[in-house]
């Protein structure tokens, strides 16, 4: 079935056939009329003559074909109400200085834990193309990197300009959890997900991470809680005074207890990444669990006609100027 984008164009339909009048009602200098034009005809017109005639509705067709093709015809190709999976997802992602640690590996090469959290996270967000995804970045205090957004490349660009210790340093986890949990408040999405990553123990914000996990299930939201890092003690990299990077012990300092019971009060689940593939496991878990079926607006697929309708509309008029000024051109 063919539909118009823009239909207000069609009024200008009005306009060939009042040309046409116009064009019919005009007499060439020196016109006879006759009543009966049988005896005129009975010889015949020429070719010429024929061609002549014909011009004016050359013009008037390739005007009507111009006009329709302004107001966009389309076809309607594919119909149908489409169900797919559908989510609001808030990452929510340590990047205080502890994050700094290299206990983890890319392709065998020792990295800090904050470069794998941004390469696993950027993954995570690819492999979720109908989901609205918002992040919030966090160490003293919470920060919205992104909104929620449908826009998953920006996302993913505002994701790769995260560093360690771009906020004044500490582990606000309730904090950044009331962050993730206000940027869901009018979600409409029928499953809400945050996603909390961290390496740390709460011990800077004004809001208690429990209360937060607790507006986060009245809100409907799901937490699943990450804690990052080796068990034990991590190399933390630093400088000696010839400005070679050298390596220091430093203790993982991770409240387990707290991050399960934020999990367990949202109804959600606790990890623990050891290393860069458990990690990468753990978000493809959180992957397959933060999936819900969701029906979307009737959809249907166009086909474009109007640049048919305008070629179509070039053709006769660049036709109708080559012959006026050629085989049809009328002489002085």
């Amino acid at each position: 079935m063919i539909s118009f984008k823009d239909p207000l164009f069609l009024i200008l339909l009005v306009i060939p056939p009042v040309i046409w009048y116009f064009i019919k009602r005009r007499r060439l200098p020196g016109t006879i009329v006759y009543s009966d034009t049988s005896l005129v005809k009975s010889g015949g017109s020429t070719w010429k003559v024929q061609g002549l005639e014909a011009l004016p509705i050359v013009m008037t067709i390739a005007l009507i074909l111009a006009i329709i093709g302004l107001a966009r015809p389309q076809i309607g190709l594919k119909g149908s109400l489409i169900r797919r999976e559908g989510v609001d997802i808030v990452m929510v992602l340590d990047v205080s200085t502890s994050m700094l640690a290299e206990d983890f590996k890319i392709k065998g090469t020792q990295t800090n834990r904050l470069e794998v959290v941004k390469s696993v996270t950027r993954d995570f967000i690819e492999r979720r193309p109908n989901d609205r995804i918002g992040i919030v970045v966090f160490s003293g205090r919470p920060y919205i990197l992104s909104p929620i957004t449908w826009d998953h490349h920006w996302c993913i660009s505002r994701l790769d300009e995260v560093k360690a210790g771009m906020i004044e340093d500490g582990t606000a986890i309730g904090s950044a959890l009331a962050a993730g949990v206000n940027r869901l408040r009018e979600s409409t999405a029928k499953s809400k997900v945050i996603v909390l990553l961290t390496d740390g123990v709460n011990n800077a914000g004004q809001i208690a991470p429990e209360a937060a996990a607790e507006a986060a299930r009245a809100m409907g939201a799901i937490v699943y809680t990450v804690g990052a890092g080796s068990k034990g003690f991590a190399p933390y990299p630093a400088f000696d005074q010839f400005g070679r990077k050298v390596y220091q012990s430093m203790k993982v300092d991770l409240d387990e207890a707290l991050l399960k019971k934020i999990a367990a009060t949202a109804r959600g689940r606790y990890f623990r990444a050891t290393d860069t593939q458990s990690l990468t496991n753990i978000f493809q878990q959180i992957d397959r669990l933060a999936k819900t079926m969701m029906e979307a607006p009737r959809y249907r697929e166009h086909l474009d006609l109007y640049p048919y309708f305008l070629l179509a509309a070039l053709i006769l008029l660049l036709a109708e100027t080559i012959f006026a000024n050629t085989v049809l051109r009328r002489l002085p």
